[in-house]
């Protein structure tokens, strides 16, 4: 590791990770913590890494961190970053993928950012230190960092973490350490905890009586399959109208309002005519969309994942859903199926869409709509449709990860012969 650098050099962008750029006399180098238009000194670089020294002159968009966490707790790198600039940046982000696709003429964007304390789901791990439970995020490469405050998550979520932090303390499954998600669903907090030790009846009960006492439906083991270690009372989400009843540790959109940015964009996607093809719906979840886009028309819901195959199929009941339980990665749902839809909607993970790619260019559907959470997966799905002839139509950029990196977009495709006054 090299010394001290004596010179203030400018960061002049970010890296798809937050981190700011710039070029030194040892070449570019990546700064976390600093913003376009900083002028600042290094304290150190190794490679293409460098730790920051100290501010000299703030760039334009540097704030003063809402939390004092910011810096330390690794669920937000860009707190020192406004709002609105956070925005602009990931809209930009998203643009860019899609020319690079070869996309030309894009339309503008719509660009939605979610309001902060909107965070209903949440991984945490949690370490015994100094005879109490730290409960919270790892900083970067490092241990947790205790959470005593945060600007993210949901009122009530926070609310459950220094009675959450007594609780972990008193249970003897507890040894070193361990993680919890939470997913605030309709019928409360719904927990999957990771431990160390082995529950006994002991454990259960303390279990069942925080569940008690904090109007926690269920806690739930990680395990394979997910075991109930205390259920008090119904479990239960909605989808619109439609209950369901989410597995333990189950997918939901993180904020409930970047939720519905997303479904009024893909419903505003649909195709105007010619609905009663039917829609055809790749990794379905649990029906996060499923049951709004069956207001429209019937869709044929495709799930990979057992537990959430089971809960779409229990709540498809009465509805225009079909589901159905594929693994799309081996056996993608095929060109020839493909084609025959009114619409295609999809809603790769992080990685992508993978060999569903090539079925939906090989089956030419006219209309595709794609969910993306990942830049860099959107821009190689979506290369090959741009080469096959497809459009954008609309790009709606979804701003759900606040303070991060992470952005959401919906682009609606169009196959030329479609036409823009056929949307809705």
């Amino acid at each position: 590791m090299e010394n001290v650098m004596a010179d203030a050099i400018r960061v002049v962008a970010l890296g798809n990770d937050g981190d700011g750029v710039a070029q030194s006399p040892q070449g570019r180098v990546f700064i976390p913590g600093t913003l376009p238009g900083d002028e600042v000194l290094l304290a150190c670089q190794n490679g293409t890494h460098a730790t920051l020294e100290r501010v000299i002159t703030p760039g334009p968009d540097r704030v003063t961190p809402p939390c004092h966490l910011a810096g330390t707790c690794g669920g937000c790198r860009l707190q020192h970053m406004a709002l609105p600039a956070i925005a602009a940046w990931k809209t930009t982000r998203v643009i860019e993928a899609l020319e690079r696709c070869g996309f030309a003429a894009l339309p503008t964007p719509t660009t939605h950012q979610v309001a902060p304390h909107g965070r209903r789901r949440v991984d945490l791990a949690f370490r015994r230190v100094d005879r109490q439970i730290v409960l919270g995020l790892h900083r970067r490469r490092g241990d947790v960092v205790d959470m005593t405050e945060c600007t993210l998550l949901h009122p009530a979520i926070f609310a459950l973490l220094a009675p959450l932090r007594q609780m972990l303390h008193s249970l003897p499954a507890v040894h070193a350490g361990g993680d919890v998600q939470i997913n605030l669903l309709d019928s409360g907090p719904d927990l999957l905890i990771t431990l160390d030790g082995t529950p006994d009846a002991n454990d259960r009960r303390i279990l069942a009586q925080f569940c008690k006492s904090h109007a926690i439906p269920r806690i739930s083991l990680n395990a394979r399959p997910p075991e109930t270690l205390a259920l008090t009372g119904p479990v239960f989400h909605h989808f619109g109208a439609v209950r369901v009843v989410p597995p333990p540790g189950a997918f939901l959109q993180a904020a409930l309002d970047g939720e519905e940015a997303i479904r009024t964009a893909v419903l505003a996607g649909l195709p105007r005519k010619g609905l009663k093809a039917g829609i055809i719906e790749l990794y379905a979840g649990c029906g996060t969309l499923s049951f709004a886009l069956a207001e429209h028309a019937k869709v044929a819901a495709y799930e990979g994942d057992k537990a959430a195959f089971a809960c779409l199929k229990q709540a498809s009941g009465g509805t225009r859903v079909m589901p159905a339980l594929r693994d799309l990665n081996r056996q993608p749902v095929m060109a020839t199926d493909l084609a025959k839809a009114a619409a295609i909607v999809l809603d790769p993970p992080h990685a992508g869409a993978g060999a569903q790619v090539a079925q939906i260019v090989a089956g030419k559907p006219r209309h595709v709509i794609y969910v993306s959470c990942n830049p860099t997966a959107l821009q190689r799905d979506l290369t090959p449709l741009q080469q096959a002839g497809y459009r954008v139509d609309s790009v709606t950029v979804i701003d759900q990860f606040l303070w991060s990196a992470e952005v959401e977009a919906v682009c609606v495709l169009t196959l030329p012969g479609s036409t823009r006054q056929n949307r809705r």
